[in-house]
């Protein structure tokens, strides 16, 4: 009963989930706040005062720590209002219609509560009815507020007399601020790598020790690739005394937001391995945690503490959903894009919302629009795209380039600007001018350059237009959207109970239609990445090691073919889906071997 849903609700963007735990928490769905963006944070901080009631007295930025002042002032708002609603649920009526009711019936059928709630419902005797549910508003809590942090992001802040801020960079100063706060029974997310200086300064907070009735307060989650990626970064924290509570395991390009490919292992493979190992994992990094502790003069527990595997990234079925947690034996599951289409759970914008809901395959790309200079998969046709070309087309490109967070260039600069900004496009572009290459040649990469988007601004905006809030930018008011592929099979807007129901296998959300399953779905990305980076090689890449293997790459798409011809009759059970599944396996084997024969 620790964890009432199979799946929680990951990160995306900057504001589609920033206050999503406000809509969904009081029904024991977990959900992940962005806590990068303090400028947002901010003015949500302002939104819910006001909306509240209650006085608003604002952070200004010159003040000490605003930065991470902000986060925990913003997340102790949040757990309040989301334990106020918890309180306010166990008092109403188990009436048709009400929130309490809605607690208990999107609850999954295997659930001890759903079962006892449906007892209860069966009963005939008043007493025992009434009993029965004063034991159910008892067992009610509230699903955890978690908090995600791309370690990437994590720039270094000056005084204004240029001094650096000791533990002033962005991840943190987020970090800190998450510490800090109220949230128990909550996680905080590590996506996109290692950075060893936040590592190393959570190493010397107690939030991260703390342990109340024998589970963590605040727990680390880490998002990975595969069971590599959990090893190395799970033994550098046990190193530390610190302990990694779960492994998210996400598709590397079947996913949300910015992708980070692997060298074309996919996710069936991955899975099967972190399944087989698991306990070679907890014991690896068990033994390395209590040396840890014990040189920290602090007694080690007599067991591992818990870890959980979960794994998000194009899952959009009730029966790719049960495959990964019955066969892959993952403890739940992330669905992330589908819930764009929900109101009720995420932040968005009026036009954004019925962009999604009209979107086709053909409209998600995986572009190249980042300024982190990783692929991002990509809503064509949003408002921040029009107006980010409108402004190419006025003559004045790029951004102004207010939050500074995804700044990493020095191509022309002693301190890093971002790529997407007007100072960098303007030099980048006279650049061009002068090298010689042919027209085609000159025009892709103006065009390469030109496709960079302000992200920061552009992932915050849907909050500025849903809640009407001060802009975060008052330069750039379109919307950035980032779903994953998945989302594409998708076609119409949905309550909260409706993509639940979906989620469990109590109706169906999917457009009509074919809808590849999972597993090739994530193959013919891969196979379609893999073309686009082999279309990109020019002559004299031949002296430069390649960006990736290419024949490694195509094995390890070989390799997982083979893998799920293996499995087939464990991973699929109807005779018609196996059939389909392994002719589309068939035809990606012929164009993995086309593209060795022609292109590598």
């Amino acid at each position: 009963m620790n964890h009432l849903h199979t799946f929680h609700i990951p990160v995306m963007g900057l504001a589609y989930t920033v206050d999503t735990p406000v809509k969904v928490a009081r029904f024991g769905i977990a959900s992940v706040i962005s806590i990068i963006e303090d400028t947002l944070v901010e003015r949500m901080r302002q939104y819910y005062y006001n909306k509240l009631g209650e006085k608003y007295v604002p952070i200004t930025c010159i003040e000490p720590d605003y930065r991470a002042r902000r986060i925990t002032d913003y997340l102790n708002l949040v757990n309040d209002m989301v334990n106020k609603q918890v309180e306010k649920l166990k008092e109403s009526s188990f009436e048709a219609g009400t929130e309490l009711v809605q607690y208990f019936e999107m609850l999954p059928e295997n659930s001890l509560l759903k079962k006892m709630y449906r007892g209860m419902l069966d009963m005939h005797d008043r007493f025992e009815q009434k009993t029965a549910q004063a034991k159910l508003r008892a067992s009610i809590r509230a699903g955890s507020i978690d908090v995600n942090i791309m370690t990437k992001l994590d720039n270094d802040r000056y005084t204004p007399d240029g001094n650096l801020i000791e533990n002033g960079s962005d991840a943190v100063t987020a970090l800190r601020g998450y510490a800090n706060s109220e949230l128990t029974d909550s996680s905080i997310v590590f996506s996109a790598g290692m950075n060893p200086r936040l590592f190393n300064y959570m190493a010397q907070l107690n939030a991260f020790t703390e342990m109340r009735d024998g589970e963590f307060v605040k727990k680390i989650v880490i998002k990975v690739s595969d069971h590599r990626s959990a090893v190395i970064q799970g033994k550098y924290l046990a190193k530390k005394g610190l302990w990694v509570s779960e492994f998210r395991v996400e598709s590397g390009l079947n996913c949300g937001g910015h992708a980070f490919a692997s060298e074309g292992y996919m996710l069936g493979p991955i899975l099967e391995e972190l399944k087989n190992k698991r306990p070679e994992l907890s014991g690896e990094l068990f033994e390395l945690y209590s040396k840890a502790l014990i040189e920290k003069g602090k007694t080690p527990p007599a067991t591992p503490p818990a870890i959980r595997i979960t794994v998000q990234g194009g899952i959009g079925t009730c029966e790719e959903d049960t495959l990964m947690r019955e066969y892959y034996q993952m403890d739940a599951t992330g669905w992330g894009s589908p819930f764009l289409l929900v109101p009720e759970a995420v932040t968005i914008d009026d036009d954004t919302l019925q962009l999604l809901a009209a979107s086709a395959d053909d409209d998600i790309v995986l572009s190249r629009n980042s300024p982190m200079g990783v692929p991002f998969n990509y809503l064509r046709g949003a408002s921040g795209e029009q107006e980010k070309y409108r402004a190419v087309a006025e003559g004045r490109p790029g951004s102004s380039c207010p939050e500074k967070y995804l700044q990493s260039n020095t191509e022309f600069t002693t301190k890093n600007v971002c790529t997407a900004s007007a100072a960098y496009i303007r030099q980048k572009l006279q650049q061009l001018q002068t090298m010689e290459m042919s027209d085609s040649e000159r025009e892709r990469r103006r065009a390469a350059i030109l496709s960079k988007e302000c992200l920061c601004v552009g992932l915050s905006n849907t909050a500025v237009l849903r809640y009407k809030l001060p802009p975060v930018s008052k330069a750039f008011s379109g919307v950035t959207v980032c779903p994953g592929p998945n989302l594409a099979y998708f076609n119409k807007t949905a309550s909260l109970r409706e993509m639940i129901d979906h989620i469990y296998g109590r109706t169906n959300l999917l457009r009509e239609g074919y809808r590849p399953h999972m597993f090739i779905k994530e193959m013919r990305i891969y196979l379609s990445y893999l073309n686009d980076e082999l279309s990109k090689r020019r002559p004299d890449d031949l002296v430069v090691k390649p960006e990736i293997s290419y024949r490694s790459f195509s094995k390890n798409m070989h390799d997982a073919v083979g893998y799920y011809r293996s499995k087939i009759g464990e991973i699929l059970t109807s005779a018609q889906e196996k059939t389909l599944f392994l002719t589309e396996l068939t035809d990606i084997e012929a164009e993995i071997n086309e593209t060795e024969s022609s292109k590598i």
